[in-house]
């Protein structure tokens, strides 16, 4: 069966339907995402202290997973064990030249899987490198929901 329309197709007509929903979508996720007010400059006078603390950026991370892979540095490059040393010396040189009057610590992450032995292989190649050494560890009493 065949049945007859009236209506005739029009080719000038666009449906604009899609286009709105879309505008009004993108208005309604900017509206979200972007800042309800303006960022305020906080004026906040620090304190003055007699005594002069070594800054975080005096510090050299090194980092051993449980898989033994080790990471040197802020950028945390992968490097071998053999390698570390001459890492760790660049480090230094380059913190030292920042920052002439301060010495930096190296802080010495290893993943609790690692065995000893790797452990105190890493740890005596950081010792000829720099002798100031922090380890870093949980204490006994940490629960995790205290801190997330």
């Amino acid at each position: 069966m065949k049945f007859k329309t009236k209506l005739k197709i029009s080719h000038s007509l666009i449906d604009m339907t899609p286009l709105v929903d879309v505008i009004f979508l993108m208005l309604i996720f900017f509206i979200v995402t972007s800042d309800i007010l303006p960022l305020k400059s906080l004026h906040i006078e620090n304190p003055v202290i007699d005594r002069n603390s070594a800054p975080l950026t005096t510090q050299i991370l090194v980092v051993m997973d449980a898989q033994n892979v080790i990471y040197v540095g802020s950028k945390k490059a992968i490097v071998d064990l053999s390698s570390v040393k001459q890492e760790l010396e660049e480090e230094i040189t380059k913190l030292v030249s920042q920052h002439a009057n301060l010495k930096p610590t190296v802080v010495l992450s290893v993943d609790r899987r690692v065995d000893y032995g790797s452990f105190l292989r890493l740890f005596s190649i950081v010792q000829e490198s720099s002798p100031r050494i922090r380890l870093v560890y949980k204490p006994e009493d940490f629960e995790e929901s205290e801190y997330l």
